[in-house]
């Protein structure tokens, strides 16, 4: 910022008053219009980090949707598979007449598998990067922290969880026995149990996720699962 000092002949008192005062008032209106100016651009930058932040939130809830609508539906697969296999151990019946009934039982290919869905958060980084996060408001900046802290949390949970339900290894050589005709039907309900268990969990949690999520966007809202 760069003023003149105005280049005449001071008089009197009077006249150096009214010089001084009008360079005090242009220096304050410079220093006040600077001021909006900085604060106009901080309130865009946190309007556009805001509705970027939004939309992700908004499309990680949609995602999570569409994946748990699918697990939700191998999880049932599964159980019937199971719950039919068991049945049919306990009417004793031959192995190859229970991997038979277990096959018609999953149509569309016998495979064991579950999905976790791939949850966004470039909007929240890029905010964070350069700034604009800090110009949200604070409750508002809370809300989204929140959501994307659940993510991570959820995303950790589910990983411990498989450890501990989930035989990787066991899985793999359950399908390749089941391909080569060797796999026992107890064995491939050992193996169906657990993968059921696993969509079981991912399920949940995933409700849990989707809940916790839409109460911190919106706390007065009721959530739905």
């Amino acid at each position: 910022m760069h003023l003149e000092l105005p280049k005449v002949r001071l008089e009197s008192l009077k006249d150096f008053l009214k010089h001084y005062l009008m360079i005090v008032l242009s220096i304050l209106t410079a220093l006040g219009l600077e001021a909006w100016i900085e604060h106009s651009h901080h309130e865009h930058a946190a309007a556009i980090a805001s509705a970027e932040i939004e939309a992700e939130i908004q499309g990680n809830l949609e995602q999570i949707e569409h994946i748990r609508a699918h697990d939700r539906e191998r999880m049932q697969a599964l159980e019937a598979v199971r719950d039919g296999l068991l049945h049919d151990i306990q009417a004793h019946e031959p192995d190859a007449v229970c991997l038979q009934h277990a096959k018609a039982r999953m149509p569309d290919g016998f495979y064991l598998d579950y999905r976790w869905p791939v949850l966004r958060h470039e909007a929240w980084s890029v905010a964070v990067a350069n700034q604009s996060a800090g110009w949200i408001g604070s409750e508002q900046l809370r809300r989204y922290s929140t959501v994307y802290a659940l993510q991570d949390a959820s995303a950790a949970l589910m990983t411990a969880d498989m450890s501990i339900v989930l035989d990787g290894p066991r899985m793999n050589d359950a399908m390749i026995d089941l391909q080569s005709g060797t796999l026992t039907a107890q064995d491939l309900l050992h193996a169906v149990n657990q993968m059921a268990g696993t969509v079981n969990e991912a399920v949940h949690n995933l409700d849990s996720l989707d809940s916790r999520i839409r109460q911190a966007i919106d706390p007065g809202k009721q959530t739905r699962v």
